[in-house]
């Protein structure tokens, strides 16, 4: 999905920015776990790389990554039968204007994507004045003048009180008041103006969304200033300015008050309520629905474990208690799912890790009897999930050292545990001075009292030690990514196969009857539990819009004449997958071709990287992008996030972006995904996307002692070969291709029905071939694949005649490259001296005792001096091939 990443509060240490595909906390400091029991089932984190980088407050709440609810786009804007009624040509234009503009540039033409500020320029009322009269609006502003409010304007964020990505339909209060759906986005409202700040992924999404009432900022564009720097040039000095301390990470909030205090503003904590909610009259219900035991046959390490591990990194850290607020660190470290948001498997609730129990902080009636003894058995007590506050206020009066994770805990619990431990210290320092007052030795006098005169509060403030433990798979969660990215293939494949009959067959899909067929498929494997997030289907122009979602009465049809993109995923029991691919079901432009070739590159660049342990993963987002920059392209988008093990398809902290700001280095067992792309506004988009893990390599050489690190793949569906232009591949990229779609055959083929097996046999055939010496010459060939050999022995010489394909094998020292031929007419194969018609009767015999097989129709398998494994489409004498490997 698109990217990305994710822990979708920006951590404390990160500079706060948008990502596609997902978040990004920065790196753990090396001590927290250099001698941490956590290291008994995740590996160390290394050394930081760095201090503490600069922050800056733009988007408080960015997102590192990609997934959301976009808007319709794209020709045409109306669905293809109103567009017949009213204008027989108009959809032919629409499409046709789509295509021609790609077609375009194969004659040379540069590419120039227009800003989209100057689309919307001219737009009537698009001032952002207020003049329009937005009800929501209105209602607002008259709050803002109420005694117990009293301020001059008011920040909505995306962000419920977790600080999380996708959120529950009664904390959507942005898209509420906004109209746009987009999952990153902060509202600023005053007296006067209303404005909204997204990143690249929503600005054609946001266009269309937003009404003439909001100004759309594009954060990240030169000269588009932040929230703050907006609010101190259009507010008066001397301004209040009001947040919901529950919607903002204290981080967040410190940042905002202190720039916003350049002009003498004030910033205004209102906690007893939400201003959104006052007016939002019909505003859904919280979710409710129970919560399950995630199985420790998929979760790998039981909770005691976890707890154990954590308790004595609080011990080593001089804490007495930490508390857990993002939702699926929770979920992870007590072996527990619920379904309170959208695609993500997680329920609200808070956790209080103390050094001898826990506190779960949730509604009770989410909590069935085979959860609760799951949790007594770990010793794990329920509360409301409405204490949270009180039960921090009582640890701070007790004097306890709380852990807080300031770059996700909202402001309203630091906020009051700070106050209370103010209290606390208070009261230290005045009993100090009684006992002062009555003789006692200076020495009996608490420490504490000293601490409150200098100012130290009671608490650290570091990364929770649980991010990196989550990130860091181990074998049980790796095996469950593992299969669940297997049966995921298999449904893509029946998919694909599906809509590619259906469109051979002219019949009508429109882009929300894909993405509902594709559940259907989905939902018939095992395991199955949901999507990981709102499936992205876009066609032709609406591709462009990265986070596009299409919606029944908007959406456009998919057709023969443009590209087609699709990001989607799966929530599985057993593990979360995330995929992307871009098909044309009709012929593409050769500027489309080159486009995904070139994307196709930087795929193939990070997947095949090697490198240091220790390395951040911004270091490697070059590797994506370079054949694009070389001609001037480029994607709005990080290149990698993050993914949960049946949890968040966006986790962080690592993630692989061109913001450098996080420093977390990229270790083995960590799951990143793999989507360049590249999206021509208003034409067609593009992006290929694999999950990838981490893993260590095993090379000739160490250098300083370090270990060297790589990819593996876990994702296994069909490139198309169409869109891929070979002229522009090396050698090394055409095998890369060649390689992976064996591996997708041999994976998936096994799991799936014959007719989607010859879908997958044709869609996994080679797209070019290696140079073969024969008699001293080179020479290449590139063909539609009839008869592929993929041989462990080399063959020479190659004769041809009478549509006889001769060969002679002989071992050579090298591993040898694949071989590829064109069949001719008789379909014949020739070994040695003895020549047999493998269609007329279906064997294959050779004199020399190298290889003796019998051909059916479907699969076979032969072991000899030849180990071979393939599949027979057909058995008629005018067809198809068969396939060794």
């Amino acid at each position: 999905m698109y990217n990305f990443c994710n822990r979708l509060a920006v951590r404390s240490h990160l500079i706060l920015a948008p990502h596609h595909s997902h978040p990004a906390p920065l790196p753990m400091e090396s001590a927290l776990f250099s001698s941490s029991p956590l290291s008994a089932f995740v590996p160390r984190s290394p050394p930081s790389l760095a201090s503490r980088p600069l922050r800056l407050l733009s988007l408080p709440f960015s997102l590192l990554i990609h997934h959301s609810p976009p808007p319709r786009g794209g020709p045409p804007l109306l669905p293809r039968r109103l567009l017949r009624r009213f204008s027989p040509a108009a959809y032919a234009d629409a499409d046709a204007a789509a295509a021609s503009a790609a077609e375009s540039r194969s004659s040379g033409d540069r590419v120039v994507a227009r800003p989209s500020s100057e689309l919307r320029m001219g737009r009537p009322g698009g001032s952002g004045t207020g003049v329009a009269g937005d009800e929501k609006l209105r209602s607002l502003r008259e709050l803002f003048a109420r005694p117990d409010v009293a301020i001059d304007a008011y920040i909505i964020p995306s962000q419920d009180a977790h600080q999380s990505e996708f959120i529950a339909e009664c904390f959507m209060r942005r898209a509420y008041l906004t109209g746009f759906t987009g999952s990153a986005g902060t509202a600023v409202v005053t007296k006067e103006k209303a404005a909204l700040w997204t990143d690249g992924r929503y600005f054609l999404q946001a266009e269309k969304q937003l009404s003439p009432d909001w100004i759309l900022m594009r954060s990240g564009n030169q000269g588009v200033p932040t929230t703050s720097e907006w609010l101190n040039d259009v507010l008066p000095a001397g301004c209040r300015i009001g947040i919901d301390p529950f919607l903002f990470s204290h981080d967040a909030a410190e940042e905002l008050k202190e720039a916003i205090s350049k002009k003498n503003h004030e910033l205004i904590l209102i906690k007893d309520f939400n201003l959104v909610d006052e007016i939002w009259k019909s505003r859904p219900k919280p979710p409710g629905k129970p919560t399950r035991v995630h199985d420790i046959k998929y979760a790998g390490v039981d909770v005691l474990s976890k707890l154990s591990s954590l308790r004595s990194v609080l011990v080593e850290n001089g804490c007495t208690a930490i508390v857990i607020s993002m939702l699926d660190e929770v979920a992870w470290l007590l072996n527990m799912r619920g379904s309170d948001v959208p695609n993500s498997p997680v329920f609200y609730s808070y956790l209080i890790v103390e050094i001898s129990h826990a506190t779960l902080f949730v509604d009770n009636n989410k909590v069935t009897p085979g959860v609760l003894d799951h949790l007594k058995s770990a010793g794990v007590e329920l509360k409301p999930y409405e204490e949270i506050l009180s039960e921090v206020e009582s640890l701070a009066a007790k004097g306890a050292k709380l852990w807080l994770d300031t770059s996700c805990v909202n402001a309203a619990i630091v906020s009051i545990f700070r106050s209370a431990c103010e209290r606390h210290f208070t009261r230290l320092a005045t009993k100090s001075r009684k006992q002062l007052n009555n003789g006692a030795s200076s020495d009996l006098i608490s420490i504490k009292s000293e601490d409150i005169r200098n100012g130290i509060p009671n608490g650290l403030y570091k990364v929770s030690p649980v991010a990196i433990a989550k990130a860091v798979k181990n074998k049980a969660e790796i095996e469950g990514m593992k299969n669940s990215h297997l049966r995921d293939a298999a449904a893509l494949s029946e998919f694909w196969c599906w809509m590619e009959q259906e469109v051979k067959n002219n019949l009508t899909l429109t882009e929300v009857a894909v993405a509902d067929k594709l559940f259907e498929f989905r939902k018939q494997q095992e395991g199955f539990i949901d999507t990981s997030f709102d499936t992205i289907s876009g066609y032709g122009a609406n591709g462009a819009v990265i986070h596009y979602k299409p919606t029944s009465d908007s959406c456009s049809f998919v057709g023969t004449d443009n590209l087609f993109l699709l990001d989607s995923g799966g929530q599985y029991v057993d593990g979360t997958t995330d995929i992307t691919r871009t098909v044309h079901f009709g012929e593409p432009s050769a500027w489309q071709k080159e486009c995904f070739t070139r994307v196709l590159q930087g795929h193939i660049a990070l997947d095949q990287a090697i490198f240091p342990e220790r390395m951040p993963g911004f270091v490697l987002d070059v590797l994506a992008r370079s054949s694009l920059w070389k001609v001037g392209l480029d994607y709005r988008h990080g290149t990698g996030h993050g993914v949960g093990a049946a949890l968040n398809v966006h986790e962080g902290p690592q993630s692989i972006s061109f913001r450098f700001g996080n420093l977390t280095a990229l270790q083995n067992g960590m799951i990143v995904s793999n989507e360049p792309g590249y999206y021509e506004d208003h034409s067609f988009g593009i992006r290929i996307e694999n999950l990838l893990l981490v893993k260590e390599v095993d090379l000739p050489n160490s250098y300083g002692g370090i270990g060297f690190l790589g990819f593996e793949k876990l994702t296994f569906v069909p490139i198309q070969s169409k869109l891929i232009d070979t002229s522009l591949l090396s050698p090394m990229e055409i095998k890369w291709v060649n390689d992976y779609h064996s591996q997708v055959w041999e994976k998936v083929s096994p799991l799936v029905n014959v007719a989607v097996r010859d879908w997958l046999w044709r869609n996994t055939s080679h797209a070019a071939c290696w140079t073969l010496k024969s008699r001293g010459k080179m020479r290449t060939q590139l063909m539609s694949t009839c008869l592929i050999l993929s041989i462990s022995m080399f063959a020479r010489p190659i004769k041809q005649q009478r549509g006889i394909i001769g060969i002679e094998p002989s071992v050579y020292p090298q591993q040898p490259p694949q071989l590829f031929f064109r069949a001719g007419t008789r379909e014949e194969l020739c070994f040695g001296s003895e020549e047999k018609s493998v269609f007329e009767d279906k064997s294959l015999t050779l004199t020399q005792g190298w290889l003796g097989l019998k051909l059916l129709e479907g699969c076979f398998e032969a072991k000899g001096c030849f180990e071979a494994k393939g599949y027979l489409r057909s058995s008629k004498r005018s067809s198809r091939g068969i396939r060794w490997v």
